[in-house]
């Protein structure tokens, strides 16, 4: 789009390796009607951490609040929260927040499991270096990674944030998969559907049946 001044981030990304990191779960914190801590640094000083009400109320049986969200204070962090809140921003940034929630999800079930990388930047740039093997498209679409549209980056930073801190995984029933409605891949057929939000349909590995 012209005429769109180019949003620099708090932290360069820069090209971002994948980090080798303990595969474990990440941990899930008490409820997400709890007030989060925030300790924010950016350019080098320390801001003093900030106790907000979140947002996601886990009890809440439709949506959640932007407007909450959007009252929280802008947020960093390390690379593994770099990489979750780029893969958000090129995946997910016109999604609403439950279709963005969703997406984490799906990059956070990945990192739990043993069948993909154990980091959230080994995941994202999983095959990004060999041809047709990318598992998420802006890593291998050849155009530059430029976030032009402040107020969503520092959204889906937030939601980041609270999902690295351990926000329960409630909307996609444990998905390692989605695709966008418009189109139709083989390797669906394989999976179980287990969530319909927004533009985006979520999938995971069928559950093995104990044979008797």
């Amino acid at each position: 789009m012209s005429g769109i001044e180019v949003f620099q981030p708090p932290l360069r990304l820069g090209e971002i390796k994948a980090q080798e990191a303990p595969r474990a779960p990440i941990a899930r914190l008490a409820a997400a009607s709890d007030s989060v801590a925030y300790d924010q640094r950016a350019k080098g000083e320390t801001i003093a951490a900030q106790r907000v009400h979140s947002a996601f109320d886990s009890r809440q049986p439709h949506g959640f609040d932007v407007e909450q969200l959007d009252e929280m204070p802008r947020v960093a962090g390390d690379a593994e929260w770099q990489c979750l809140t780029e893969a958000l921003y090129f995946e997910a940034r016109g999604e609403t927040l439950k279709g963005q929630l969703a997406v984490a999800e799906v990059i956070l079930n990945r990192v739990d499991s043993r069948n993909y990388p154990g980091s959230v930047c080994g995941v994202i740039s999983q095959g990004s270096k060999r041809l047709h093997a990318c598992q998420f498209s802006f890593k291998c679409d050849g155009q530059p990674e430029k976030f032009r549209e402040k107020k969503a980056y520092e959204r889906v930073g937030k939601i980041a944030r609270l999902m690295l801190e351990g926000r329960e995984r409630l909307l996609t029933d444990g998905a390692t998969h989605y695709h966008t409605r418009h189109v139709n891949p083989s390797w669906a057929r394989r999976l179980t559907k287990t969530a319909d939000i927004g533009v985006h349909l979520f999938y995971r590995k069928p559950s093995r049946t104990a044979s008797r």
